[in-house]
């Protein structure tokens, strides 16, 4: 009787080592360079936006609607004391030396509730002038008008 040779043992194949920097890493690179050029855009997403929120906010016309607004009566009825103001305004500024137009959404709110200033303004020799100053308050839908109380104030 003939023997038979058993089969040949299979030999391991040693795995190959990867031999470069990105062989070795590219796994956790990817991702972590994903996530941190994503956080750089939202980061100057974020600058532009506080930018600009931070040029209307600083505006003589957004001051002077708020100021208003905070010394009316009937706003510190509907709204209660202290009035803050919100951090979104809507709306734009133009201005171009000493003129200007101006259209703002302010929100506002105090302990009773919440509120939107509209004003409409416009620069003229450097002086601004509101063409619609009003407040609307959001839980009642009042509009209360700055400046006709501001030109009632003024004859007494």
């Amino acid at each position: 009787m003939e023997m038979q040779k058993p089969p040949p043992l299979p030999q391991a194949v040693a795995p190959k080592e990867p031999t470069t920097w990105w062989q070795k890493n590219w796994k956790w690179f990817v991702p972590v360079g994903c996530l941190g050029l994503l956080a750089l855009f939202t980061g100057f997403v974020a600058l532009i936006v506080t930018i600009v929120f931070g040029m209307m906010k600083s505006s003589d016309v957004y001051k002077d609607a708020l100021a208003m607004a905070r010394a009316e009566p009937a706003v510190e009825m509907a709204l209660g004391t202290p009035i803050e103001e919100g951090l979104f305004v809507v709306g734009n500024i133009n201005i171009s030396d000493s003129s200007g137009q101006a259209d703002l959404a302010i929100p506002i709110s105090g302990p009773h509730g919440k509120g939107t200033i509209y004003a409409m303004a416009e620069k003229s020799a450097g002086q601004w002038t509101f063409s619609t100053l009003v407040v609307e308050i959001k839980t009642t839908g009042e509009r209360i008008d700055l400046m006709e109380e501001w030109e009632q104030r003024r004859h007494l």
